[in-house]
């Protein structure tokens, strides 16, 4: 898509610039009367009337949006114009794919509600966004997608760009046109709560190219209070209290609701409170610090078998935050207490894939905060369980069985690495856990290794590791630590890929250069696309790596300096420490590509073999 691309290329004469709304007809398509006309630019008092694209812009910035993501094009100049003269931040990604990932990074690793925008131009620039959009809406994260939309008289007639609007009505929790140029302001701002209330999601806002130069008064937007987080009912947290507090081996399963809700202190209090274990869903790793005595692990395709055993052999469950979708259970294949309690935004979520006891549609931080008051109550001020927190509870030891049998499988599997061999996954996410700083934001791409990192890199807080929920999209991991870095300055992002992730946003490391953005990827590199090649080998009987590029490997490092970004390759475990730690403390952007091994053992398959079967040591 080339971002110059507009109706001023298509050869237009003195009258199709005319035509752009400078003639008499055009102002009176514009729907204006000749007090309209005499009022555009100035109001009763003299003062000059914003255009669209300002007001829109100063609207963003009083919700509290000032930073937004996107690529430049002659439809979006207006909207550019506005956010140059005024305090935000537009960052010109190099392709839309990114920048709608930069934009859900951003919420992703923020406190809840806070967002970001994205500005495309249309047709190919919307369409390359919906990727993202589509990951953004299956992870309920806020953003406010702004698109420029083919002019009003040309609708319909196949114009440059021109798609039909409800084109991106699936990818989306709402479509808005704006239909007027007057309505333009009240559209965002319907938008920006639709996005905000849970569940959140993205919400897409088309505006007509020829509207946003227009000086038309706005009308003004309905002053509301934010709708507030829906409450449990009483009787729905004494059902929850009561089976819960019967049971002697609970079992909590935590997802991405409790980041998005801010309720991770409450999971914790509840897991204190009830003894019991916490397995996250890949969205809700890091709401209890993994180093935490009740964080027994991540329920993904990596999950091992004493991970699920935990589960299956718990007497009472309690689902917080999660719909339980088929990524997450296996296609609900995963066994799940008899006795559940289910805490969820969606109402078609209750009994879908699992039997339910009680199920509760409230905010998972409300509910949490509802059910540790009536524990707290029922157990009596002050009477808290012995050695609450540490680990050595009945529910602490539950959870260490099950991380030493996770960790015995890490260790045996770089143990039987051949010392001649690359470097497995495990090893190098060892070595950057220990260098990278507790507080940093970590972003995870998704493909082969991220298995190993959900299992194995520990998270440490609820805004500490941002990865793809079930859209499961790859070239996620660089452009959302642009997006995570611009939201928390302060703090250290490191973007974790592997080399095909990254070649599918690799453009994306001009930005980091182009706009001094201080983020370290560490880029797995493989030579392999070894997740699919392992399976065509497995189940359909191709070659070893037969899709893999080492006739053609890629050279990281050269593409990183050759965009501006300093880079380094090691290859050996004791190097990439020390590697990641310089690439932490240097002042910019940074690469470390390490090399690993295309043939090592996938996660889903290792974290489920006895680790006592001969056969584990056939690989190599």
């Amino acid at each position: 898509m080339d971002p110059d691309t507009g109706n001023t290329d298509e050869g237009n004469t003195d009258d199709a610039v005319a035509d752009e709304g400078n003639t008499d007809d055009a102002v009176a398509d514009e729907g204006n009367t000749d007090d309209a006309v005499a009022d555009e630019g100035n109001t009763d008092d003299g003062a000059t009337v914003p255009t669209v694209g300002e007001a829109v812009v100063d609207r963003l910035l009083d919700c509290g949006i000032d930073t937004a993501f996107g690529i430049p094009g002659k439809q979006t100049l207006p909207l550019n114009r506005a956010f140059a003269d005024r305090d935000a931040r537009f960052v010109v990604a190099r392709h839309e794919t990114a920048v709608t990932h930069q934009a859900w990074g951003y919420a992703e690793s923020s406190d809840p509600g806070t967002m970001a925008a994205t500005v495309v131009v249309p047709g190919p620039g919307d369409m390359n966004a919906m990727n993202g959009l589509k990951n953004a809406r299956n992870d309920c994260v806020p953003l406010l997608h702004l698109a420029v939309e083919t002019e009003r008289d040309v609708r319909g007639g196949d114009g440059i760009h021109e798609t039909p609007p409800e084109t991106y009505d699936t990818v989306v929790k709402e479509n808005v046109l704006v239909q007027s140029p007057a309505g333009a302001v009240a559209a965002v701002d319907d938008a920006i709560r639709v996005a905000r209330e849970a569940p959140q999601g993205p919400v897409r806002v088309g505006i007509p190219k020829d509207a946003l130069a227009s000086r038309t008064p706005q009308a003004t937007p309905p002053d509301r209070d934010p709708e507030p987080p829906t409450e449990p009912s009483d009787p729905a947290v004494d059902r929850a209290v009561a089976l819960l507090r019967e049971a002697s081996d609970p079992v909590l399963l935590a997802g991405g609701g409790v980041r998005r809700s801010g309720a991770s202190d409450g999971l914790r209090v509840v897991a204190e409170l009830l003894d019991a274990p916490v397995v996250t869903t890949y969205k809700g790793k890091g709401t209890i610090p993994e180093t935490h005595p009740l964080s027994a692990g991540v329920l993904c395709g990596g999950a091992s078998t004493e991970l699920r055993e935990l589960l299956a052999g718990a007497d009472a469950g309690l689902v917080v935050g999660s719909d339980l979708d088929a990524v997450a259970t296996a296609e609900w294949s995963v066994e799940l207490p008899d006795t559940l309690v289910h805490v969820t935004l969606g109402v078609d979520d209750i009994g879908f894939g699992y039997e339910t006891d009680v199920g509760v549609i409230a905010d998972a931080d409300r509910f949490l905060s509802a059910l540790a008051e009536r524990i707290e109550a029922d157990t009596g001020a002050g009477d808290e369980p012995a050695g609450v927190g540490s680990s050595s509870t009945p529910g602490a030891k539950r959870t260490t069985s099950v991380r030493e049998a996770d960790r015995d499988r890490f260790v045996a599997v770089a143990a039987e690495r051949d010392p001649e061999d690359p470097l497995r996954s495990v090893e190098v996410l060892r070595e950057v856990r220990e260098v990278v700083p507790d507080d940093a934001v970590v972003t995870a791409d998704a493909g082969g290794f991220r298995l190993w990192t959900l299992v194995s890199f520990p998270a440490l807080g609820p805004s500490s590791y941002v990865n793809p929920g079930s859209w499961a999209t790859m070239g996620t991991g660089l452009p959302s630590a642009i997006g995570a870095k611009l939201a928390n300055p302060e703090r250290e992002v490191v973007a974790l890929t592997g080399d095909g992730g990254l070649m599918m946003c690799v453009h994306e490391l001009h930005t980091l250069a182009s706009e001094g953005v201080d983020v370290t990827v560490v880029a797995l590199n493989n030579d392999d696309y070894a997740i699919i090649s392992e399976e065509a080998e497995r189940s359909y009987d191709f070659e070893p790596g037969a899709y893999g590029w080492d006739g053609a490997g890629l050279d990281l490092v050269a593409i990183a300096e050759g965009m501006g970004v300093a880079a380094e390759r090691v290859d050996t475990r004791e190097a990439v420490g020390e590697a990641v730690a310089n690439a932490i403390d240097h002042d910019g952007p940074s690469l470390v590509e390490v090399m690993t091994d295309p043939a090592e053992p996938q996660a889903s398959e290792w974290m489920t073999r006895s680790l006592t079967d001969e056969s584990d040591s056939s690989h190599g």
